[in-house]
């Protein structure tokens, strides 16, 4: 079996944002790839640079925000180098995102039809027709009752879940070959949350698209994905397989979050206990310390940990991590 064909690489990629209280560097020296047919997981806490990640791959970020230096590679293609309109025609159209919150991403004043319907006029230049057709048939994909009804909707008439999968039809509309789902579970019921990821998850084997899916919630991560990126601080600290992430993982932030997750069955073996958390707060982007960004908040902190430098390590098929205890470590 050949190896699946790499979709995105990101390499080196920085991104700034300049403000009267200095430079805050969202998106520090980050790399990785994804591979056709892959769902990629990224996770973090608020602030970790998940969104901005994806953000800058649309090339979305405005003033006072600006994408410093690094590649963005589409199928070998730089995306840094294409003019506004040449990025456009990528947006919506081989590149989707599902922003995370859908009220907002929607047009309060069009009908969900119109917006989906835009969409094939735009990129695949169909008629008003043939675009409303294929708008109502993407709300069936979309699992949406009554999708002819539905279409002439307004976002404001619809549920939160509702509005999510319309997000996800709008999405897909154009056929993508990689999709970012920024947190597309946020704020939905459990019940909606489980229909969402196994829409997305049919969605992924029947059209082999590239997902990257961003989100806070491992359990999602675990459900869902088949390699995890974990970040912190606008930094990668972990890379691995799904499995063995959640099996053994390397970095104490990966561990931490792992531990914070309420676990069935625990407070019968273990008594009641409070669960986990991880002390602290994550760092001001202005004022990073030195070394590794979670020293201050690592229980198994040492004095290297505070090394100017520590990047992130490959360790083959045991993934990346980016922690002084694996320094000189084969892969």
């Amino acid at each position: 079996m050949q190896p699946a064909k790499t979709v995105l690489n990101i390499d080196s990629l920085f991104t700034e944002f300049n403000t009267i209280d200095g430079t805050a560097r969202a998106v520090n020296d980050v790399t990785f790839d994804v591979k056709r047919g892959e769902i990629l997981g990224i996770v973090g806490e608020s602030g970790s640079g998940k969104s901005v990640t994806a953000l800058s791959i649309m090339r979305l970020i405005r003033p006072p925000g600006s994408i410093r230096r690094g590649r963005i590679e589409f199928f070998g293609r730089d995306l840094m180098g294409l003019s506004g309109d040449e990025m456009k025609d990528v947006r919506g159209n081989r590149i989707s995102m599902i922003f995370q919150e859908p009220m907002t991403s929607l047009h309060p004043l069009f009908t969900i039809g119109l917006q989906i319907s835009e969409m094939y006029i735009k990129h695949m230049g169909l008629s008003k027709k043939e675009a409303w057709e294929h708008a109502i048939e993407m709300l069936e994909k979309v699992q949406i009752p009554s999708p002819e009804k539905r279409v002439k909707d307004y976002p404001h008439q619809m549920s939160g879940g509702m509005r999510q999968r319309v997000m996800i039809a709008m999405a897909l509309s154009c056929n993508p070959e990689l999709l970012i789902a920024d947190e597309p579970t946020t704020a939905l019921d459990v019940t909606i949350q489980a229909q969402v990821i196994d829409l997305m998850w049919q969605l992924e084997k029947e059209y082999s698209t590239a997902i990257m899916m961003i989100t806070h919630d491992l359990g999602v991560i675990a459900e869902i994905a088949q390699r995890v990126i974990v970040m912190y601080a606008g930094e990668i600290v972990e890379e691995a397989e799904v499995n063995q992430l959640f099996e053994q993982p390397k970095h104490p932030y990966t561990r931490a979050l792992l531990e914070a997750i309420p676990k069935l069955g625990r407070r019968t073996r273990m008594g009641r206990k409070p669960l986990q958390e991880i002390k602290g707060i994550v760092p001001g982007l202005y004022n990073l310390p030195a070394g590794c960004n979670f020293y201050p908040r690592c229980p198994e902190a040492r004095p290297d940990c505070r090394l100017s430098d520590i990047s992130l390590i490959d360790l083959g098929i045991r993934g990346r991590v980016r922690c002084p205890y694996y320094q000189g470590a084969k892969a």
